[in-house]
């Protein structure tokens, strides 16, 4: 199979794939800052907040393992460029709605769901063309950058989110104006198609087939039960993927609050708020930039573990126990620095040890494993804080003499102590891990996917 010439190839064309990433994930975030600000000042309340990450993770998990088995059916840089277009589409009808004054929170719901649709599959068409365009050695630096155009995304979009709805005044001039949520929305738009025209412009090479992508082979309903079959019988796979669901589990229950913990805290703190997202993304960058000069820990199971366990006690506790900006912007940093070293190393162990060709099936039961328990988290997070916590860490609240010293008493302390709570539990979920053996060992005791030889060429052309 001959390259086009007129197309980037490898890593370089992996870093401009990043970089129409970065510019499409900040224009996503400054669009996601301003409806969080809209949808607070509207309902007031953690689970119109909570509701909105729901929706748009239901879809993402009843669809992944028939998306998986599209992924590796049809040619995954078409599936990218549509993943894509569909985000893009749900932005365009909120804006319009918007626009018309006629937006409502039920809105956000239904475009959660349709964006939740198309991410499906955009995330296992990814993963695995990296398989396909870089060497398994820079597995982890290619995760890592691809993590870094997320985490800039961060840096950015907050604050200058939260700068271009008001504007900037300094001294009675205005140096920024205001563009408002609309004008955000907008920004969104135009910058999706930063992401499709990177695409355009690269060449995606499509795998060989395997052994065991032959013995996939079948019906979409086959297909797409393959990969839990592929998982199911390595204990080593199952194991990394339940202490993912365990710890995602409780760092969702806690996440899910952090907007409206810090907006309650803060008298609805739009400023606040956007600083401590720009330093999640600080964090998340320089996590990245390092993870891309290190190469990552020689045991990659060390920097999955190790990094959940420190991730959560150094970060996500520290911004439950905060209460003012200067914990949240270490706790935020800490954590953010890290999540780069979990998913680039677990990342480039699945990416090493599963055949290319049967990568989409897999990593989207694997992606279903692991998230399946997120949308019950956020449910149960946002109704426990709204009807148990909250009341009960007020002042005289059945809790307030028992934590108050730990998380403080008063608005946004019930939500706090939620996220102390699943710190904890995360951190509990990732020491297991070193107590299981087969996940211990998990790059031991399976063989590399290119220890076996493919049986024959890629079926149909790469674009």
């Amino acid at each position: 199979m001959t390259t086009p010439s007129n197309r980037l190839t490898g890593m370089r064309a992996f870093v401009l794939v990043a970089v129409g990433q970065f510019v499409s994930l900040t224009g996503t975030a400054m669009s996601q800052f301003a409806l969080s600000i809209w949808a607070w000042e509207k309902t007031g309340q953690a689970t119109a907040l909570a509701l909105v990450h729901v929706f748009g993770l239901v879809p993402l998990i009843l669809l992944s393992p028939v998306a998986g088995a599209l992924v590796d059916r049809w040619n995954r840089k078409l599936v990218m460029m549509l993943s894509d277009l569909g985000a893009g589409v749900a932005t365009i009808i909120i804006f319009l709605l918007y626009n018309a004054g006629s937006l409502e929170i039920w809105h956000l719901y239904v475009a959660a769901v349709f964006t939740g649709a198309f991410q499906t599959f955009q995330w296992p068409a990814y993963s695995a063309a990296i398989a396909m365009m870089v060497p398994k050695q820079q597995y982890v630096r290619a995760n890592a950058l691809y993590g870094l155009a997320e985490g800039a995304s961060g840096i950015l979009a907050p604050s200058l989110a939260a700068a271009l709805i008001v504007g900037v005044v300094i001294g009675g001039s205005t140096l920024l104006p205001g563009i408002g949520i609309g004008g955000i929305l907008m920004l969104d738009i135009i910058t999706f198609a930063a992401a499709i025209g990177a695409l355009l412009i690269i060449y995606v090479p499509q795998p060989e087939r395997s052994a065991v992508g032959e013995q996939a082979r079948g019906s979409l309903l086959k297909e797409a039960a393959f990969g839990f079959q592929y998982i199911l019988a390595r204990r080593s796979l199952l194991g990394l993927q339940l202490v993912f669901m365990g710890g995602n589990f409780f760092t969702t229950a806690g996440f899910t609050l952090l907007t409206p913990m810090i907006l309650a805290r803060t008298g609805s703190g739009e400023q606040t708020l956007g600083l401590v997202q720009s330093v999640f993304g600080i964090g998340g960058v320089l996590g990245g930039l390092a993870l891309t000069a290190w190469g990552g820990p020689k045991r990659r199971v060390h920097g999955v573990l190790m990094g959940w366990i420190l991730s959560c006690m150094g970060g996500m506790l520290l911004l439950g126990i905060g209460r003012g900006l200067a914990v949240w912007v270490i706790g935020a940093f800490v954590g953010s620095f890290l999540v780069p070293v979990v998913n680039s190393s677990n990342q480039s162990i699945w990416q090493a040890k599963v055949p290319p060709d049967i990568q989409g099936k897999v990593f989207s039961a694997r992606r279903m494993i692991a998230w399946l328990v997120n949308p019950l988290a956020a449910l149960i997070a946002g109704p426990l804080a709204d009807q148990v916590m909250e009341p009960a860490m007020q002042e005289g609240g059945a809790l307030a003499g028992t934590f108050g010293d730990i998380v403080g008493v008063g608005p946004g302390a019930g939500m706090a102590l939620i996220m102390v709570l699943g710190a904890l539990g995360a951190t509990l979920v990732a020491l297991g891990g070193y107590l299981a053996p087969a996940v211990r060992n998990a790059e031991n005791i399976l063989p590399d996917h290119d220890a076996q030889p493919a049986i024959s060429a890629a079926v149909e052309p790469a674009v």
